[in-house]
C-alpha cells in the first residue's frame, strides 16, 4: 500500500552517526520528547503537505463530494474541446494536474479508515471511498472524454516520453473498458464484468462464511504449546475445537508431532467449499448467471469462463494474457517460461531436501509415507536441529526503538539520506511520529512519512505503507511525496521495551523499503510517482531491502539486547538466522511455483479439469509427491477468485530481480554508497515514468537475469 506526506519545524536529527547504542539513545530520546513536549502545544503546518489530518466525519463527506464536483468540472471542460483543437495543455495537462491536487485530497478521505479511533469516522471514510470510486469508475466510461484525449494522442505532438506515456495509459484505461467496442458490446463488457465482480466476491464470502471445525483429543494435538491450547474452544466431553483458520491451521501444521492429526487438518483445510466445485461440475456454464441467481453456490470456474469472455472482447486469446500485458512479465508464454525454469533450477535441491525430510519421518513416525502435509512440520524440526536457533532469545535482541533507528541509519548511509523528527506536528494519535527526509549532500527537503506503528482497537491490522500525496512536477513546480507506515506492534509495558520477533524486523524493513522507494522517487507526474507502479516492479525494491536482516554487519546496527542495548546480536546467531532462511527453501518454493502454475493454467486455457490439473502438476511439480485426496485447489484459493488471477507469479518474479540486484551490487559490500546512490538514482527515482525492464537493465548494464537466484537455492540443504 502508499502514503506521501511532509512537514518540517525543528531540526531533532536522528541516527547521522555512530554505533548501535548511540543510534537507540538517540531515537529513545526523540521518542521521549515528542511525548513529554508535545501536549497543549499548538501544531504546526507541515510546508508542502496538502494532506488533511483529524477530519471530522461530516468533514470527510464533504470533501469528498468537492472532489466528485471538482473532478466532474475538469472532466466536462475536457470534453467539450473541439477535436481539431487538441492540445497538450487543453487536454492532457488538466488530468495531470487534476491527479496531483486531488490524490492527497482523496486520501485524507480514505486513510482514515486504516487509523482512526472513532468508528463514525471510520465508517464516513469508507462511505466516502466508495463515492470517490464510483465517481473515477464513471470517468473511466466517460466516451466524450476518451474521444479527447485519443484525439491528441492521433496527434503525436509529444512534448516528452513522460507525456506519451501518460497519454497513452489514458488511452488504454479507456479501452480497457470498452470505449473502443460498439455499445453492444460495450454493454456486454460490462455486464461481464458485472458478473464476474458479483462471482469473486461470492466465492470469498463463500471462505469467510466457512466455520467448518474438527474435533481432537489431547492426546492427538500432542507438541502444541500450552497457550495455543488454552486458545481453543473445548466441548462438553473435554475435546478441542479447531477451526479451519490459518491462526488454527498453521501451527497445527508446524508443531504437532501427530501425523494422522496434520493430515486429517490439511485435508479438510483443503476441501473447503467443496460443494462448490461439485455442484458446478455438473452444471452448463452457459448458463451461470441464471443458477447463480437461483442460488447455486458457485466456484472460480464459473468466473473463470467469464474472464475468458471479457479478454476475448478486449482482443486478447485468454485472460492471462489480458492481466499480464501491462505487466513487467508483457506475456503469459514469459511467465511459463520463467515459472519453468526456476522450477527446474530447484529440482536437485529439492531432491536433497525431500530426502532429508523423509528420512527424518521415517525415524519419528515408521513406514507412514511422506506426504505435503509432512511439510511444515519436518521443515521446523530439522531446521531447528540444524542450527538450534530459539527464536525466544533472538526477540531478546530487537527492541522497536532500537531497530528502528538501525533501519533509519541503513537508510540513511546507503542512499545518501537524512532523517529529522518533525516535532509538533499534529497528528491523529499520541503514538504517531512524523519525519522529515532529505537528501544528506544538498539538504533539499524530499519528503515526509508518518509512522504509526503501535497496536490499538480499530486500527488496520497488517504492516502497510500507504501513499498520502504522491510526487511531481508540474509546471516547474514540485509537490513532495508524503508516506504513512502502519503497523500493529507492541508497545513498551511496565517498563519493559516492546519486542520483535524477527519475523516483524524483517517485515518492517520490507515495509521502510517501500517508503524510501516512495521518498526517493522522482517521476514527474503523480500517474507515476508513489508506489503507483507495475505490480511486477514494486516489490523489487523492498525485497532486495530485507536482504540487509540476514547481513551480519547490518543486523548488529538494528539489534541490541533488550537489557543492554550496547551488545548487538554475536556473529554465530548472525549466520545461524542467514542458514536458517536459506535452507530447506527449495521445495518450500516448488509449492508456490506450482499454485502460481496452475493459476496461469487456468487463466490460459478453458474448459480444464481443474482436480486433473492440479493432481498433474502437483505429481510433477513437487518430485511425486502426491496431491492430497479429497482437496479441490479450485474452491478454496483465493488468489484464483479476486485480486491475483494470472499474476500470482508476481512475488517470485520480484524476489528473482530482488536476488540479481544485489548479488551484482551489493554481494561483497551491502553499505556501498555508490551502487546505493546509484539505485537510488536509476531505479526508485523513474518511478514508472519508465519501462521496468529498462529501467533495471540500465541499472545492471544488462538485461536481469535469474542466475543468482538460482545459486542462492542451489545450497539450501
Amino acid at each position: 500500500m502508499e502514503i506521501e506526506r511532509k512537514r518540517r519545524e525543528r531540526r531533532n536529527l536522528i541516527v547521522l552517526t555512530g554505533a548501535a547504542a548511540v543510534l537507540a539513545v538517540a531515537v529513545n530520546f526523540a521518542f521521549t520528547a515528542l511525548n513529554t513536549h508535545i501536549k497543549n502545544r499548538k501544531k504546526k503546518v507541515v510546508p508542502g503537505s496538502n494532506v488533511r489530518i483529524n477530519l471530522s466525519a461530516s468533514e470527510i463527506l464533504r470533501l469528498a463530494d468537492h472532489i466528485v464536483a471538482k473532478s466532474k468540472e475538469v472532466h466536462d471542460t475536457i470534453a467539450s474541446v473541439p477535436l481539431d483543437k487538441v492540445t497538450y495543455s487543453n487536454t492532457i495537462l488538466p488530468l495531470v494536474e487534476l491527479e496531483a491536487q486531488q490524490f492527497p485530497l482523496i486520501q485524507s478521505c480514505a486513510f482514515p479508515k486504516l487509523v482512526s479511533a472513532s468508528e463514525d469516522i471510520r465508517k464516513a471514510s469508507t462511505e466516502a471511498e466508495r463515492r470517490i470510486d464510483a465517481h473515477v469508475s464513471g470517468c473511466s466510461k466517460r466516451e466524450d472524454v476518451y474521444r479527447v484525449i485519443k484525439a491528441f494522442t492521433a496527434r503525436g505532438d509529444w512534448m516528452s516520453s513522460e507525456v506519451k506515456r501518460f497519454a497513452q495509459y489514458l488511452v488504454q484505461d479507456f479501452e480497457r473498458n470498452g470505449l473502443n467496442l460498439t455499445s453492444t458490446k460495450r454493454e456486454e463488457l460490462q455486464r461481464l464484468r458485472a458478473q464476474i465482480d458479483e462471482l469473486s466476491m461470492r466465492y470469498i464470502r463463500n471462505l469467510n462464511d466457512d466455520n467448518t471445525f474438527l474435533l481432537f483429543h489431547d492426546m492427538e494435538l500432542v507438541g502444541l504449546p500450552p497457550e495455543f491450547l488454552k486458545s481453543l474452544e473445548k466441548t462438553e466431553n473435554g475435546k478441542f475445537k479447531v477451526v479451519l483458520r490459518s491462526h488454527h491451521v498453521s501451527p497445527i501444521l508446524e508443531l504437532c508431532k501427530v501425523g494422522s492429526t496434520r493430515k486429517s487438518v490439511a485435508v479438510d483445510y483443503g476441501r473447503r467449499c467443496e460443494v462448490n466445485l461439485s455442484v458446478l461440475e455438473k452444471l452448463e456454464v452457459e448458463d451461470c448467471l441464471f443458477k447463480v441467481l437461483l442460488g447455486f453456490p458457485l466456484n472460480c470456474k464459473i468466473s473463470i469462463q467469464l474472464r475468458h469472455k471479457l479478454a476475448r472482447l478486449l482482443g486478447y486469446s485468454n485472460y492471462a494474457e489480458y492481466a499480464i500485458d501491462r505487466r513487467m512479465a508483457k506475456s503469459s508464454t514469459k511467465v511459463f517460461e520463467f515459472l519453468e525454469k526456476i522450477s527446474g533450477s530447484l529440482t536437485e535441491s529439492a531432491s536433497k531436501e525431500l530426502s532429508l525430510l523423509k528420512e527424518m519421518k521415517r525415524k519419528e513416525e515408521g513406514q507412514i509415507p511422506f506426504g505435503i502435509e509432512d511439510l511444515p512440520y519436518y521443515v521446523k524440526k530439522i531446521k531447528e536441529q540444524q542450527f538450534g536457533l530459539d527464536f525466544g532469545v533472538v526477540k531478546q535482541y530487537f527492541p522497536i526503538n532500537l531497530v528502528l533507528s538501525g533501519i533509519f541509519k541503513i537508510c540513511q548511509d546507503l542512499f545518501g539520506l537524512r532523517f529529522e523528527e518533525v516535532v509538533g506536528a499534529e497528528v491523529w494519535h499520541q503514538d504517531v511520529q512524523l519525519f522529515s527526509v532529505f537528501d544528506l549532500s544538498s539538504g533539499e527537503l524530499m519528503g515526509y512519512f508518518y509512522i504509526d506503528i503501535y497496536s490499538r482497537e480499530g486500527k488496520y491490522g497488517h504492516t502497510c505503507v500507504v501513499s498520502l500525496q504522491n510526487g511531481s512536477w508540474i509546471n516547474s513546480t514540485r509537490q513532495i511525496p508524503v508516506a504513512l507506515l502502519i503497523s500493529q506492534l507492541q508497545k513498551e509495558v511496565d517498563g519493559r521495551p516492546g519486542l520483535l520477533r524477527f519475523s516483524e524486523v524483517v517485515n518492517l524493513l520490507h515495509e521502510f523499503g517501500h517508503v524510501v522507494h516512495h521518498i526517493c522517487n522522482r517521476a514527474p507526474f503523480a500517474r507515476f510517482s508513489g508506489l503507483r507502479l507495475d505490480p511486477d516492479f514494486v516489490e523489487i525494491p523492498s525485497l532486495l531491502l530485507e536482504k540487509w536482516c540476514y547481513e551480519s554487519s547490518s543486523l548488529k546496527l538494528i539489534s541490541g539486547f533488550h537489557q543492554d542495548i550496547t551488545k548487538p546480536i554475536d556473529d554465530e546467531m548472525c549466520k545461524s538466522l542467514k542458514r536458517w532462511w536459506c535452507s530447506f527453501s527449495a521445495l518450500k518454493l516448488k509449492q508456490e511455483i506450482l499454485y502460481c502454475l496452475f493459476d496461469q493454467i487456468i487463466h490460459s486455457s478453458e474448459n480444464v479439469d481443474m482436480i486433473g490439473l492440479f493432481k498433474h502438476l502437483h505429481s510433477k511439480v513437487m518430485l511425486g509427491l502426491p496431491m492430497l485426496e479429497g482437496t479441490n485447489p479450485a474452491s478454496c484459493f483465493p488468489r484464483t477468485a479476486i485480486g491475483y488471477e494470472a499474476t500470482c507469479y508476481s512475488r517470485i518474479w520480484s524476489e528473482v530481480f530482488a536476488a540479481d540486484i544485489f548479488a551484482m551490487k551489493f554481494r561483497d559490500d551491502i553499505f556501498n554508497q555508490n551502487a546505493g546512490m546509484h539505485l537510488r538514482n536509476k531505479v526508485l527515482a523513474p518511478g514508472g515514468a519508465k519501462d521496468p525492464l529498462e529501467i533495471l537493465s540500465d541499472f545492471l548494464g544488462r538485461e536481469p537475469s535469474i542466475q543468482a537466484f538460482v545459486d542462492s537455492k542451489a545450497h539450501s540443504v
